[in-house]
Order: structure tokens, then sequence, then C-alpha cells
């Protein structure tokens, strides 16, 4: 079983996610420029709404990092043992099972590893097991003209590492390294669950993800990007002392954004470990945190915390169905309807098209939906008029119940069995 869900946008003037020249992101569709979110921005403003919203609490949630040594060393810590010794016997497990970063920085693993906060808890625990062997490290002589030192040597063992070994490193116990495999399950992370995860020396620990989210892009296009000229004022100058004391610009723009994403209720409920309770939460609670989450980028200086205007959520069994193609030929204002309107019209014409292909779905009335004016979407329609899909499929008045009603379809159906 599948829950997708279709979201209408509109941002007023902002920077939300900037590409490395720092202006908004884009991309070419349909022949026309559009605006561009990124699905990593997105995926990341939902982790953060279920941490900021306490949705879950830390057993449940997962951390992205490359200080892995640093956060098991202060776990050490807190289970009383010496802070030198617990630094060095963290540094010392991990590289024994990682390659060696090209970093200067020791402390850190070569990419970023996305750990449940379970996992990590675990994995400092097995190290207090064989405390003995890795706080027995030898600290590295330090070397003259910053040269890197040479790495700490163990007791001899079966070390692993399947892209680079470090071969310089230290040995873990085998048991150390049987453990270390076994206890990276996910550990009940509810964003590690819906993300997945890649662990290139690990395979054998990567997770597939349970949720696909796409990059966001406009339905209007984009005709040039805007840019924001200011100045700053010394407050402490002289007053008889005139001009500007900083100079700049910021680039914006403004779109109507179509978002999208599905959700694979059965691999969720894998990935949690066949937690039912828990996998009908994280799928509401991802839900949620899609229609309310909003990237961060420049909101101190554009502030553009604009709500949906649209929501569409679909229960369905078979192949997931993007409805971005609705706005190949851009959306745009006209006498009869404004931006988001019009949008929501061409989003209509084509959900009409294509569901009955591929199947509407198992909510009530073929799907969710929910929208903040209640207006109707064509002009001169009359009463119980349905002109097109949206008119007929289940309505609610709040994304809550929305959310709620396409959950209970998609778990009421057997779809996490």
């Amino acid at each position: 079983m599948r829950i997708e869900i279709h979201v209408l946008q509109n941002f007023a003037p902002s920077n939300l996610n900037r590409d490395d020249t720092g202006s908004p992101k884009d991309a070419e569709f349909g022949g026309y420029r559009r605006a561009r979110i990124s699905s990593q921005c997105i995926k990341r403003a939902v982790r953060k709404y279920f941490d900021g919203e306490q949705l879950f609490g830390r057993e449940n949630l997962a951390e992205r990092t490359k200080r892995l040594a640093e956060e098991v060393s202060r776990r050490l810590i807190e289970k009383n043992r010496p802070e030198a010794d617990a630094l060095r016997a963290a540094k010392a497990a991990v590289s024994a099972f990682l390659p060696k970063s090209e970093d200067k920085d020791e402390h850190k693993t070569p990419y970023l590893l996305f750990l449940g906060d379970t996992e990590i808890s675990r994995f400092a625990s097995e190290v207090e097991k064989y405390w003995d062997v890795f706080s027995a490290v030898t600290e590295p002589e330090v070397l003259p003209n910053d040269t890197l030192p040479p790495a700490p040597v163990l007791p001899k063992g079966k070390t692993r590492g399947k892209s680079k070994p470090n071969a310089e490193g230290p040995k873990a116990p085998p048991d150390f390294t049987k453990a270390v495999v076994k206890l990276l399950d996910g550990g009940k992370a509810v964003d590690l669950a819906l993300f997945g995860r890649m662990l290139a020396d690990l395979p054998e620990n990567n997770v597939d993800a349970a949720c696909q989210v796409a990059h966001a892009l406009s339905t209007n296009k984009i005709h040039s990007m805007e840019m924001d000229y200011f100045t700053a004022v010394d407050d402490l100058k002289p007053n008889d002392t005139a001009g500007a004391d900083m100079i700049g610009t910021v680039a914006f723009n403004s779109a109507c954004f179509y978002r999208y994403a599905n959700l694979d209720v059965g691999q969720l409920k894998a990935n949690l470990q066949g937690d039912a309770a828990l996998t009908e939460r994280a799928a509401a609670a991802f839900l949620k945190a899609f229609v309310n989450a909003t990237p961060t980028g420049k909101q101190n200086t554009f502030a553009a915390h604009n709500p949906p205007s649209l929501v569409l959520i679909t229960v369905r069994r078979g192949s997931p169905l993007s409805l971005a193609n609705a706005f190949v030929e851009p959306a745009r204002p006209t006498a009869d309807g404004d931006l988001v309107l019009n949008s929501v019209r061409k989003l209509d014409e084509y959900f009409g098209i294509y569901a009955p292909q591929y199947g509407k779905g198992d909510c009530a009335g073929g799907a969710i939906w929910c929208q903040f004016a209640d207006a109707k979407i064509w002009p001169n329609q009359k009463e119980n008029e349905h002109t097109a899909p949206l008119q007929t499929v289940a309505r609610r008045s709040t994304w809550d119940e929305a959310i709620a009603a396409a959950v209970a379809a998609a778990f009421q159906s057997g779809g996490a069995a």
C-alpha cells in the first residue's frame, strides 16, 4: 500500500534553497525555467520538524554526522569513563571498521553516517565492553610541519572496510566487528526508516528508503532572478559622516511550487522492525511534517512562511503517480483566476485524465483533499455540478483531518501487513 501526497504551495519572495552561487535553485522543465527546492532540502526540513515539534523521542530519531567518535566519547564519559581515554577509545573503535579519513581532523569519519540514536548508544556500549583493548591505544607522536601522525596500533584482528580499508589503522577484535554489524539495524529511528541510508563500507547495513521525495518545481515560469541590493550603516559612526558601511545583493524569487512524495507503508513497517503502532505514527508524522515544514534558507531575511493552498492525498496500490506533468505548460494568472487557482485547475484536469487509468485510490471517494479557501475551482459552476475529480473526492476542512483519514485508510486496508 502506498500513500501519495501532492501539495501546491505559493511562496512570497524568498531564497529557501540556495545553489553554489547563493541564488535560489532552479531547473528547466517543459522547456521553461522553473524555481526549484531540492528533495534533500525538503527531507531535512521534515527531519527538523520531527525534532522541533517533539513528535518523537530521541530513541526514535537519527543523527547524520561525521563526528561519531566525538559522540561515542561523550556517551562513554557519561558512563564515568575518563575523558582522555574515552576519546582515544572511541577514535580507535571507529577507525577499526571504517576507512581512514583524508581530512586532517582525525576525529571525523570519511563521509557522513546516518545512524539512529539507539545505534550510537549500542556502539558506545560495545566499545565499553572492549574497553581494555580500545583504551590501550598508544597516542601517536605529534610530527612537525602539520604532517599526519601514524595511525594507532591495536592487537591484530579482522578489520572491515570494503572500499578503502585502513591498513595502518587499529584492528578490532573479531567479536566486536560481528557485534557492530548486528547492532546497526536502524534502531527504530523513524527518519532513517523513511529516508534510508547507504554505508559504503558496510553494505549489509544499508536501509532501503520507505519514502520518495521529489524536487519541488514551480508551476509557473521564472522569468528572471530578482536581486535585492541592500546597504547597512554603522550605528556608532559620527553623524557628519555620510555613506553606507556595507553593501551587498541577495538573489530571490517568488513561485507556486508543486511538491510530491510517496510512502511505501509496507517498507516503512519492515524498516521499523515490524512495529505496527510506530509505523502508523511515523506515517502520520511524515504527512504532517511534509505539509507544515518549510525550508529555513534566508528566512530571517524574507520570512516566507506561506502555508499550502492545496493538499491532495491518495492511498493506492501499484506504481506511484506524480502529477508534475500537469505543469509542463506553465500556469499563469488570468482574468478569471490567479496563479494559485489556475495551478489547482491544471492539477485537477491532469488528475482527471490520468487517475482513472492508474486508480484514484482506496480512500473514500478515491482521494482525500483539503483547501484553505472555500471557493469554487471552476467559474460559473452550478450546485452539484462536478466537472473535475477534485470536486468528487472526499474533502476535509483541515490538514489534520485529511492526514488522519488517509492514514486510517492505509492501515485499515492492511497496507502495513
